[in-house]
């Protein structure tokens, strides 16, 4: 009698799992119909193409041009010129040397980048060409403690001191 109900609950259980299964599968295949799916990218037809290319510098660059126009602050609309000064601006506050963020400084740079590649797949392979100065603070520290020859022990004293407050955290 035991084994019966033994194996009852194994094919009950087994059933309901299988079932679960199949309803995953269902799903998992409805979402890829819905999102266009491997072979509608592949097949190119209509507006199959232009999207899996930006499905593909999307992936790239990990970055969506919406998601990179939102971290430069501009829209689709902007000018070049505006773009470039949003972009230095960003780059120059999230600087070490200021106590900025490396991290949004490197989100600054991707998001240039990622409307960089954008136009490069439009046929329109515009650069934003901008000069931002390196960080020379650290640089300029050290050569103005050992350049300016400390002659008694109190400017030696406060010569740690300088060299601390002049490297960023």
């Amino acid at each position: 009698m035991a084994a019966r109900v033994l194996a009852q609950l194994i094919v009950a259980g087994s059933q309901i799992v299988g079932k679960a299964f199949m309803e995953a599968y269902r799903q998992a295949a409805a979402n890829a119909a819905k999102n266009g799916g491997h072979q509608a990218a592949k097949s190119g037809g209509g507006g199959g193409s232009k999207s899996a290319t930006a499905d593909a510098l999307t992936r790239k660059s990990g970055m969506s041009v919406d998601e990179a126009m939102n971290i430069l602050n501009i829209t689709k609309d902007t000018d070049l010129e505006k773009i470039v000064k949003n972009y230095q601006h960003l780059y120059k506050v999230n600087d070490k040397a200021v106590n900025g963020s490396f991290y949004l400084q490197s989100k600054v740079v991707r998001a240039k980048e990622r409307l960089e590649m954008e136009w490069a797949s439009q046929g329109n392979p515009m650069k934003i060409e901008v000069e931002v100065p390196e960080p020379a603070a650290p640089a300029s520290g050290a050569s103005g403690a050992s350049g300016s020859g400390p002659t008694d022990a109190t400017s030696k004293t406060s010569d740690p001191s300088d060299a601390k407050s002049t490297h960023p955290r």
